[in-house]
């Protein structure tokens, strides 16, 4: 039952990623010489992850992001069964994300300034597959690296983890957006392309290996530079510590105050 629940979170968090982000893309368009309508979107995208995390995160983790849950199951944060179930369930909530945009541009007879439910696409790189899957792969790693630097039980970011996420993400849909429309998602991409069609479609597997082949660098990378760093222990580690140190001084504390009293 815990596992439905986090499936049903991860799908309406990849709805609600799709629907807003890519929605207001389509509103305002992504023309990087018109930087408003960029901005715009890259804090939509931004700004949907701060929301979800404070929303779903503590039921599924917010992934919402088939790369972010690879990283998480490499660095051994979710079995392999979860992995899957997360996947299907992103795939599902993107798909249902833009349906729902389709139905409310076509009904209400809105312009789709992007041209295709804003799905991905290489015009940004003049058509070249390899510059693509290239600048997914580095923002991916980025992301995902970023991810697990924050969210790990070794570190202790509080409750900011969520903003920084999200800012990251912000960040690096700023500099993608021009190039590829900024995946580093490939449920988010999936979901558009299959609506629109054509080129879109023709493009996804770009926005499918670029964020996979990110997100496994970021892992490897990430497990590589936290093993290494000896000075680092985990919070329970360091509360168990602090404990241990604290009790014996409060032992020997009683210990006297108990022997003074039998004097007396």
């Amino acid at each position: 039952m815990e596992s439905i629940k986090k499936y049903i979170a991860e799908v309406i968090g990849t709805f609600v990623l799709v629907l807003l982000g890519c929605g207001t893309a389509m509103l305002v368009g992504c023309d990087a010489t018109s930087g408003g309508g960029y901005i715009l979107t890259a804090l939509a995208f931004g700004l949907v992850i701060v929301g979800m995390a404070y929303c779903i995160g503590n039921i599924s983790g917010c992934h919402i992001n088939p790369a972010v849950s690879l990283g998480v199951l490499l660095t051994g944060g979710m079995t392999f069964t979860d992995f899957v179930g997360y996947v299907v369930s992103q795939c599902v909530g993107a798909i249902a994300g833009a349906g729902m945009l389709k139905a409310i541009f076509n009904l209400g007879n809105v312009t789709d300034l992007t041209g295709g439910y804003g799905s991905n696409g290489l015009a940004g790189v003049d058509g070249n597959a390899g510059a693509g899957i290239l600048v997914e792969i580095l923002l991916t790693f980025i992301f995902v690296m970023t991810i697990l630097g924050v969210t790990s039980k070794k570190a202790n970011h509080g409750s900011f983890g969520g903003l920084i996420i999200g800012l990251t993400l912000t960040l690096v849909h700023i500099f993608g957006i021009g190039l590829t429309g900024t995946s580093v998602n490939p449920a988010r991409s999936l979901g558009p392309a299959l609506l629109a069609g054509g080129d879109a479609l023709g493009d996804l597997w770009v926005f499918i290996v670029g964020p996979f082949v990110g997100a496994i660098l970021a892992a490897l990378v990430y497990k590589f530079l936290e093993s290494s760093n000896k000075n680092v222990k985990p919070v329970a580690e360091k509360t168990a510590t602090a404990v241990k140190t604290v009790t014996p001084a409060k032992a020997s504390s009683s210990k006297n105050n108990s022997n003074k009293k039998k004097k007396k």
